[in-house]
């Protein structure tokens, strides 16, 4: 009998994400077990390298939100090392992870996606921070949402009714990243949609509706048992679905992203679906969308995962 594939699964990290990352690295190696791989889990440190090295495994899982896992550097360095990893290239990574540069990049696609002014921390102090809030206000108008530029989770993220929540939300989201984006707001549904890809092309889940009970999908809305009520399907017609899909396939190729990933969007009154972030290593927690848009959809998710593993194997 052929040994199981080894797999080492990579979570935890030194990001705003810890705590997630380990619960969903704990749930990816568990279901890669149940499946009959042999897996270990280790968080990356200093010894990383030198472990990978002296004894490579055939596949690595990255399951690291935040800078540590998404930010492009270290799926560039297992590259670097030859190694098999699951999850999109250093590359397509980097992109999806700056969202001004992401939203450019899936703009052009052909995808919606709301008007916008990036502002780094320099030009908002240089150019005077009243001047540029007002030019800000009259030209895109409110409501706003205010984003850092890199990072997940919705972590640093603000939405803005009034000039005088525009002034603190800049602040608190330069407290995350150096540049802040600043998008019109698009009042509507929350959907995401799951990619999965595993060697056949992308295959774009049924999407998942998002009714925060707080009224906004921010970091507690979206970890917290109970918070957010979430549909599979969703509730919206055949037509805005299949938009939604199509959009979001459009994105993922767009970013040049492959194996797993989830698109967000808001979906507007008329069923145009309005691209919000691309997410190259989604929360795969128990309330995580991704896992419920599996389970929704009749996957077993630890077959998915172990069909992951094996087209990272055969690259």
């Amino acid at each position: 009998m052929a040994a199981a594939r080894r797999v080492l699964v990579l979570s935890g990290g030194i990001s705003h994400e810890r705590d997630i990352s380990l619960k969903s690295g704990r749930r990816v190696a568990d279901g890669l077990m149940a499946h009959g791989l042999d897996v270990s889990l280790r968080d990356p440190d200093a010894q990383l390298i030198a472990a990978l090295t002296a004894d490579a495994p055939e596949v690595v899982w990255p399951v690291l939100h935040g800078a540590s896992g998404e930010d492009g550097a270290l799926r560039g360095l297992l590259d670097m090392l030859g190694l098999a990893y699951v999850g999109s290239t250093g590359e397509a990574t980097r992109l999806a992870w700056n969202k001004p540069v992401a939203k450019t990049l899936v703009e052009r696609a052909g995808v919606s996606s709301a008007a916008s002014i990036t502002l780094s921390r320099d030009a908002f102090r240089e150019l005077g921070a009243e001047s540029v809030l007002d030019t800000v206000s009259e030209h895109l108008g409110l409501p706003l949402v205010v984003k850092p530029a890199l990072g997940g989770s919705a972590q640093g993220v603000s939405w803005v009714d009034s000039t005088e929540d525009l002034r603190k939300a800049m602040v608190h989201a330069f407290t995350y990243a150096d540049s802040a984006l600043v998008e019109q707001r698009i009042i509507g549904t929350e959907a995401c949609v799951t990619i999965i890809d595993t060697g056949d092309g992308p295959s774009a889940i049924t999407p998942v509706e998002i009714e925060p009970l707080s009224g906004h999908y921010d970091f507690e809305a979206r970890y917290t048992a109970g918070a957010t009520k979430f549909f599979t399907p969703p509730r919206l017609d055949a037509t805005t679905v299949s938009r939604l899909q199509e959009s979001a396939t459009q994105a993922f190729e767009a970013l040049g992203l492959r194996d797993l990933a989830r698109v967000d969007f808001m979906v507007d009154e008329a069923g145009t679906p309005w691209f919000l972030e691309a997410s190259t290593m989604p929360g795969l927690t128990e309330t995580s969308s991704t896992v419920l848009a599996l389970d929704s959809a009749g996957y077993d998710v630890s077959s998915v995962y172990a069909a992951l593993v094996e087209s990272a194997s055969r690259r």
